[in-house]
């Protein structure tokens, strides 16, 4: 099956990267969130960000209007109904995830395909949670969306043959480059990501050294283009966290048991970015450790 209209479930910084790259491609996109007020911010966001591209030549303004045209409110679930793929991008919580499911699959044709963009539980457990697990399957966009080259595919056990072709062609016309992934706990970017993320988390609850220090050790010493604690604060320390517990519980292995420090922070609510403070406290002109 061709995919022509896609539906995104949750408008945040996922959701909303997501949205922006297939109305680019030329796909219609019907935008879903808890409120209109959260669709609309995310709109603001993606206008914002499609605007940056044109100015620098990526885009013209004529693709920009275009592809923003594309975009449709769909303020309830009822409204994907037209939608051949839907992307469910909520927070990384499985419940949250399998309530989504249980509201959308009544509501949507016997043919479209559901797709999480998790990233990190089992696409065969929230598969099984649906009403057509053949039709289902693990489309991991990575962060921030629009620049990001890759994209995990995985599928469940019951994933079949026509669902993975129709989402296969439908990543590449986003531009983007495939991984296959097997559906194991993280796949494969997390899997190596976050145990590098939760090791450093260690590294300064140990004393090993300060958060500028292992930022800058790995910036200068390993060539990364941002230290991972720094990196931590961009992802959101509750979505490292989830990672690390889906991790840990999945593979029964103490050395993906998350840090201590980390939980210390989500339990704070100092999430990174997103909440102004995590690793850095990001409320003034400039970024300043916390610790």
């Amino acid at each position: 099956m061709e995919i022509r209209k896609v539906g995104v479930i949750g408008a945040g910084q996922m959701g909303n990267g997501i949205a922006h790259v297939a109305a680019l491609a030329g796909h219609d996109v019907f935008l879903n969130d808890l409120s209109r007020e959260n669709i609309e911010s995310a709109l603001a966001t993606i206008n914002g960000n499609m605007a940056r591209q044109a100015r620098n030549g990526k885009i013209t303004e004529d693709q920009r209007r275009q592809a923003l045209d594309r975009i449709h409110i769909a303020e309830n679930l009822e409204s994907l109904e037209v939608c051949d793929l839907v992307i469910e991008s909520a927070s990384e919580d499985e419940q949250v995830k399998r309530k989504i499911f249980a509201a959308l699959c009544p509501l949507i044709r016997p043919e479209t395909i559901v797709a999480t963009n998790t990233s990190s539980i089992s696409i065969t457990r929230l598969a099984a949670s649906t009403d057509r697990p053949e039709r289902f399957m693990g489309i991991h966009f990575m962060n921030p969306v629009p620049l990001m080259e890759l994209v995990e595919l995985i599928r469940g056990i019951a994933t079949d043959d026509a669902t993975f072709t129709s989402v296969r062609q439908f990543t590449l016309t986003l531009g983007k480059t495939i991984a296959v992934a097997e559906d194991f706990p993280a796949f494969i970017v997390n899997r190596i990501l976050l145990p590098m993320i939760n090791e450093a988390v260690y590294t300064l609850y140990e004393g090993v050294g300060t958060v500028e220090a292992i930022d800058s050790a790995m910036k200068l010493g390993a060539h990364h283009p941002m230290g991972p604690l720094e990196l931590a604060d961009f992802i959101g320390l509750d979505t490292c966290l989830s990672i690390m517990q889906v991790l840990y519980e999945g593979l029964a292995d103490s050395k993906y048991r998350p840090c201590p420090l980390l939980v210390k922070y989500v339990e704070a609510g100092w999430l990174g970015r997103k909440t102004q403070r995590g690793f850095y406290d990001y409320r003034g002109e400039k970024p300043v450790p916390t610790r």
